[in-house]
């Protein structure tokens, strides 16, 4: 099986705007397959759409960079990278919602998307970044993969879809 070419993209506003259908197809795909990423089984295509039509509103103040993954001129992916704005942490990112579309999986494309945010934390002057994620999810073998530190995880910190608990597993990778 041959990999599809991957184009990562950075969103400015417009661009984010236009992908609004996408984006929220790809959050509506992530919680109908069990990801735990804020948001329940019963929430709604237009909570999905609020979702990312805050996210939209969000990088305008260049705090917030909105990476998509395409294949084939498709979004199929996507992933942020949250700047600190604290005066005491300049130095520091965190990157949230890496989704990658269940028909699109295992073909490289949250591999790609990481390394780009991680390029973005560069290009931004960032070079300490932290995430977490489900601790039985695939996303922890990847992040381990990729030479994240893990920190631990935190028992009961979010709930799953459908309602049961779930541990959130912290990350951490030094890119100084």
């Amino acid at each position: 099986m041959t990999k599809p070419d991957i184009a990562i993209d950075i969103l400015d506003t417009g661009a984010a705007g236009a992908a609004l259908p996408a984006l929220t197809d790809i959050l509506r795909d992530a919680v109908a397959n069990g990801a735990s990423v804020g948001f329940m089984d019963w929430n709604t295509l237009a909570d999905f759409e609020r979702y990312w039509t805050g996210i939209v509103a969000e990088l305008a103040s260049g705090q917030v960079f909105l990476l998509v993954a395409r294949s084939a001129s498709k979004i199929v992916g996507t992933a942020q990278l949250h700047l600190i704005g604290k005066p005491n942490q300049p130095h520091r990112a965190e990157i949230a919602k890496v989704l990658v579309h269940s028909s699109a999986r295992r073909q490289g494309i949250g591999e790609a998307l990481m390394r780009a945010a991680e390029a973005a934390a560069r290009e931004a002057g960032r070079n300490l970044l932290v995430l977490d994620t489900d601790e039985n999810g695939a996303a922890r073998r990847l992040y381990n993969r990729l030479g994240w530190s893990e920190v631990g995880t935190i028992p009961r910190f979010a709930l799953m879809p459908d309602g049961s608990d779930c541990g959130s597993t912290f990350f951490y990778k030094n890119l100084a």
